[in-house]
């Protein structure tokens, strides 16, 4: 189905082609406009700018592929269909050289013939446009990235802002879901990061990640994160240019695994990744080597989501699950960093994980009541950088 106020522009100086073309266009939910000549064409192309243009190669006045050229000229984004009964190869190849989006033979019996090459011409141009648009944005995010990273050595004052400008906003509010986070670090510079983001109309993606070690080194791998999640999604939208992304978690960190690897940094990643489905509600998540596990609250009751798979960046062959599970019309979903768990009383690691959950189950699963309970909401030093990452959905 074409998008509402699609506008199609007629050209033929063939009065009952041009008309029985419109009428049949207008019927199937389309904006015709007409003119019986490539001048007239023109002016109209000029001042309405429709999304297509249907001309006949051979008018009185002007020959269809200088109307082309023109029209490249004004819109190069604009495809031009040109209609001909001459169908002389010869004629066929200079259209689609000069830029012609497709060329038929007229008459055109079957009209639906011409309907679907004006929706194959139509999808072709949004997809060529959002494809641009995506890329402009991915250049800008890639000079900003280069000029962060230069800020980044001289001045970690600097840095640091490159960090805050980098994460989202807290709290984001998408439907029905809600995302807010909280990060601490240890130095003047995080290891921890989080994002979340729209990965299609029905789809929404966040993560978690603890980089190894502290300061600046670690902070440098967070800006790197951000743009590898970046260029994979922009290079799945180059795929599937609309509906729903083929964006899964396991993919996602068998990416950066590769990336890290290969840049030979020294540093790797615990990283926790979810992508939630809002047609399904469900949520497929993996887990690279990252504790504590996510912690999901619902019906007043707390336990830890199962998962397993290696840290990111270290093994070469490392593999990645996805693991799906339909989500409560309720909940909220806590990940933490590993520096939680030094906030938590108890002489081993696993006595700390058991009592999580108790923790998120008293605090309500409020990222507010969580900080409280783990003494965060205080202005003291940290042993290590400190990430909380909370999801939560109210269908009411």
């Amino acid at each position: 189905m074409q998008l509402p106020g699609t506008t199609l522009l007629v050209i033929d100086d063939d009065s009952l082609a041009r008309q029985t073309i419109a009428g049949f266009f207008e019927k199937n939910g389309f904006d015709v406009l007409q003119a019986e000549r490539g001048v007239q064409g023109l002016e109209v192309f000029s001042r309405q700018r429709p999304e297509l243009v249907l001309c006949e190669l051979h008018m009185a006045d002007m020959g269809g592929l200088e109307l082309i050229r023109q029209v490249n000229e004004i819109a190069p984004d604009t495809p031009v269909i040109v209609m001909s009964a001459a169908g002389v190869m010869g004629e066929v190849v200079e259209a689609l050289r000069v830029g012609a989006a497709d060329y038929l033979l007229k008459p055109v019996v079957d009209l639906a013939v011409l309907e679907h090459a004006v929706r194959r011409s139509l999808d072709r141009a949004r997809l060529r446009i959002e494809n641009q648009r995506i890329r402009e944005r991915l250049e800008r995010a890639n000079r900003d990235l280069e000029n962060h990273l230069k800020e980044l050595k001289d001045d970690q004052a600097a840095g640091r802002q490159v960090q805050l400008n980098m994460l989202p906003p807290s709290p984001w509010t998408s439907g029905e879901y809600r995302l807010e986070h909280r990060i601490i670090p240890s130095l003047y510079l995080s290891g921890d990061f989080v994002d979340y983001f729209r990965v299609s109309d029905t789809q929404l993606a966040f993560y978690l990640a603890d980089v190894s070690g502290h300061g600046a080194s670690s902070a440098f791998v967070t800006v790197l994160l951000k743009f590898m999640t970046t260029r994979l999604l922009y290079e799945q939208r180059k795929v599937e240019a609309s509906g729903p992304v083929a964006f899964k978690p396991s993919d996602v960190l068998t990416h950066i695994n590769r990336s890290l690897i290969s840049c030979k940094l020294g540093k790797h990643v615990t990283m926790l990744g979810g992508v939630i489905d809002e047609t399904t509600q469900t949520l497929t998540y993996a887990i690279g080597g990252h504790l504590p596990l996510p912690v999901l609250y619902a019906g007043g009751e707390a336990s830890y989501l199962q998962g397993k798979g290696r840290p990111v960046g270290l093994f070469e062959d490392a593999q990645y699950e996805d693991v799906q599970i339909d989500l409560p019309s309720d909940f909220s979903l806590m990940l933490c960093s590993d520096g939680v768990l030094d906030c938590i009383e108890g002489t081993t690691l696993r006595e700390k994980e058991a009592i999580l959950p108790r923790l998120v189950q008293e605090s309500g699963g409020t990222l507010a009541g969580l900080m409280g309970r783990l003494g965060l909401d205080k202005p003291e030093p940290k042993p290590d950088d400190i990430s909380v990452l909370v999801l939560s959905r109210n269908s009411r």
